[in-house]
């Protein structure tokens, strides 16, 4: 775990950790999912560019993970996981089709707002 945690980007131009966690793969990076998708609450950041299609590439893996960013009241975030994570993983897109046609059909005003 403790090698694996080192590969986790610490700034949002890491380029190089976030290729060394594309390298290293799925499973191996399991323990960190929930850090990595922290990088994509902003998708203009250099490492979300690298880390998103291999993180939507994971699949239901990653479902209680965006479960957790589904329920929180960061609506950015929400929109940056379903535009491309979701959205790119048709495990995920059946996973979550019931949340997903409820902030289609009835979001929250914040969710409005956002």
């Amino acid at each position: 775990m403790n090698d694996i945690q080192s590969l986790v980007p610490q700034h949002k131009s890491d380029i190089t950790r976030a290729q060394a966690v594309v390298q290293a793969g799925y499973p191996a990076v399991a323990p960190v999912l929930s850090q990595l998708l922290e990088w994509l609450q902003g998708c203009n950041w250099p490492v979300a560019r690298v880390l998103a299609p291999f993180l939507a590439s994971i699949g239901n893996p990653l479902a209680p993970h965006i479960k957790s960013i589904l329920r929180s009241n960061d609506e950015i975030w929400k929109y940056w996981i379903i535009s491309v994570i979701i959205s790119n993983s048709s495990e995920l897109a059946t996973s979550f089709r019931s949340e997903l046609e409820r902030l289609a059909l009835s979001p929250t005003d914040h969710e409005k707002s956002e």
